[in-house]
């Protein structure tokens, strides 16, 4: 069999991305392009929804067919290398060409396909913004600015939707991030820092696999002064504690959790899972400060910043 030439690759693969972009529809791909829109979800009915910032989830007059979905979703599993069936009825990928996280679902685990596309973000909003907003105060953005330079490492904490992502990538954007080695770690790259000096790191869920526990001791050899992850949601949490306990303050990570004080307690539980004995002096030595920000009708607020140390470190 002969073998295929770099141009025949080069044009199946484009080939390939006409059709995903065609299954997914000129609704669909305006909305990826409007910079307002951070997430577009499609539920079992078919009607598209966008999450546009400052406005939350409105629902739109454009439909997606179940043949549509289905079509989509199967592209989008060739591209990642995966095989959506009965048997494995659900996708976490990274759509082509964007970078924006999604995840699918089909039957028997859902009625009809859904897909939920979050797209990494090409507006960043600075503190500022948030102050001009309404969705932090004059004397959060200066508490948060005061963190930042006196090296605290800060827990962003919230629910689905919260804004935490978006809220990193604003701390991201001080100028004390911006001077510093920075290593960026995540499941899908979200986070961006204008920084000279910074080296983002992905997981890998393919075979082999690279967890966000292998980035974290990866990240412990190449210098870090700043080590900040987008998400922990398993036993890496307890990696990243005792990495910003040693010599690498002034880190940042966000964590699902119903409030400041929650926080904490999530974190414990991912220490837990990995067997470590009493996390808490681990917790309370490397977390200083817990932001927790929250999703209301009026739109995303940071709802309360704790010290958990004081005003001093």
């Amino acid at each position: 069999m002969n073998a295929i030439s770099p141009s025949q690759e080069r044009i199946v693969a484009e080939r390939r991305l006409a059709s995903l972009t065609g299954a997914l529809g000129p609704a669909l791909q305006a909305a990826l392009a409007d910079d307002a829109v951070v997430e577009v979800l499609i539920n079992c009915d078919g009607l598209m929804r966008v999450d546009r910032v400052g406005r939350g989830i409105e629902v739109t007059d454009a439909r997606l067919s179940v043949a549509e979905r289905e079509t989509a979703i199967r592209l989008l599993a060739a591209e990642a290398f995966e095989t959506v069936t009965e048997d494995h009825p659900f996708l976490a990928a990274t759509l082509p060409g964007s970078g924006a996280r999604v995840q699918a679902l089909i039957a028997p685990i859902v009625r009809a396909p859904v897909l939920a596309i979050r797209k990494r973000p090409k507006l960043i909003y600075t503190l500022d913004d948030y102050v001009r907003a309404g969705i932090a105060s004059s004397a959060q953005a200066a508490k948060l600015r005061q963190a930042i330079i006196s090296r605290r490492n800060i827990v962003v904490a919230g629910g689905t939707g919260s804004g935490k992502t978006t809220l990193l990538n604003a701390l991201l954007a001080e100028p004390d991030f911006s001077a510093s080695r920075l290593l960026i770690l995540e499941d899908t790259a979200e986070l961006q820092c204008a920084g000279a000096d910074v080296v983002q790191l992905l997981t890998k869920r393919t075979h082999p696999q690279v967890s966000m526990r292998d980035l974290v001791q990866m990240t412990l050899r190449l210098r870090p002064d700043r080590i900040v992850v987008g998400e922990v949601r398993d036993g890496a949490a307890l990696e990243v504690l005792k990495a910003w306990n040693t010599g690498h303050p002034g880190g940042l990570l966000t964590i699902h959790a119903n409030s400041a004080a929650d926080a904490l307690l999530r974190l414990e539980d991912l220490c837990l899972e990995t067997g470590a004995a009493r996390p808490e002096r681990l917790i309370a030595s490397a977390v200083d400060t817990i932001v927790f920000m929250s999703r209301t009708a009026e739109g995303r607020r940071i709802e309360e910043i704790v010290s958990c140390k004081g005003d001093q470190r």
